[in-house]
């Protein structure tokens, strides 16, 4: 059978679509090779035409979910101050929405433990991508005028973002689950939105 000319690239990135999806959702750990050719319609034996191992993929999967990002940084640049930018990306992050689709979520959350255990490609790969996601993020929000204060207090942004996310969805109610983002919201506002 003959292939269009860009079936290989197509194939590979639906592989990469598929494992930054089950990554998000089950962790690297969790998901293994079959999952995620399972997920994008491929058998198990197609992987090594595309990746030499799942370090590789890892760092691929890792790049493009941050990447992804990107277009939801592009709506946050565009307020016009670093109240507005900080109180879109404080809402969106700690919203229902975003806690319950894991899969198309924020990376950080549900793969960055995983990556404190890895030593290979994969947890390399992830590292570059967070120092690129990290300085997107200092150049959408723009939040100080100084860029070492202005990446101070995105890091710290960011930190307290992902902590409230990761206990949402650890809480045992959707009750306790709603209070906690709901909490975040309201102390990450006055810190930042004023």
């Amino acid at each position: 059978m003959r292939y269009a000319p860009d079936h290989k690239r197509i194939t590979r990135h639906r592989i990469v679509a598929a494992a930054s999806a089950a990554f998000r959702e089950r962790g690297v750990e969790g998901t293994g090779v079959d999952e995620v050719m399972r997920r994008a319609g491929l058998t198990h034996g197609g992987f090594y035409a595309h990746f030499s191992d799942k370090a590789e993929l890892v760092a691929e999967a890792c790049a493009d979910a941050f990447d992804a990002a990107v277009e939801n940084l592009d709506r946050i640049a565009a307020r016009p101050t670093g109240a507005k930018r900080a109180r879109l990306l404080i809402d969106s992050y700690l919203s229902a929405r975003h806690r319950d689709n894991r899969g198309s979520g924020c990376l950080v959350v549900t793969v960055g433990a995983d990556m404190a255990r890895l030593d290979s490609a994969g947890r390399s790969g992830y590292a570059k991508g967070f120092a690129r996601h990290l300085d997107r993020l200092c150049a959408a929000l723009r939040l100080a005028r100084d860029p070492e204060k202005n990446r101070d207090l995105v890091t710290h942004l960011m930190s307290s973002l992902v902590g409230a996310l990761l206990f949402a969805r650890a809480a045992d109610t959707p009750a306790r689950s709603d209070a906690l983002l709901s909490s975040a919201r309201r102390m990450l506002r006055e810190e930042f939105c004023r």
